[in-house]
């Protein structure tokens, strides 16, 4: 049975991640390159990509991806508790994601400039 299930939730991974990057303007194809879907999820995130290199870290790669579940979370427009869903359950969460009416926000942030002697 196992040698069923595992197969199945790994292609639905694959196609929720794909979706996902979709949605965020990014490549669908990457989600089936390793490392590189990392990177891109990074992007997503709206983390640096230089982030990548903690992956390979113990204990701080659990770290790192908890924040980028945080920031895809946050820039798809839901909570903390979403975000901990995709960390613990990203097999159920990924497809909700992906699959669900949520929309991209870019995670750049616009930049005001103030004017001298304007309050």
């Amino acid at each position: 049975m196992f040698l069923l299930i595992k197969p199945a939730v790994l292609v639905l991974m694959i196609v929720a991640l794909w979706k996902v990057f979709e949605k965020a303007g990014q490549p669908g194809w990457t989600a089936i390159i390793p490392i590189y879907n990392w990177y891109i999820l990074l992007k997503v995130a709206g983390k640096p990509g230089w982030w990548l290199i903690l992956m390979f870290i113990p204990i701080a790669n659990l770290v790192i991806a908890f924040i980028a579940c945080m920031g895809v979370a946050e820039n798809f427009g839901k909570g903390a508790g979403f975000a901990t869903g995709l960390f613990f359950l990203c097999f159920i969460f990924f497809p909700i994601l992906a699959f669900g009416e949520a929309q991209y926000r870019s995670a750049v942030m616009p930049v005001t400039v103030s004017q001298p002697g304007a309050n």
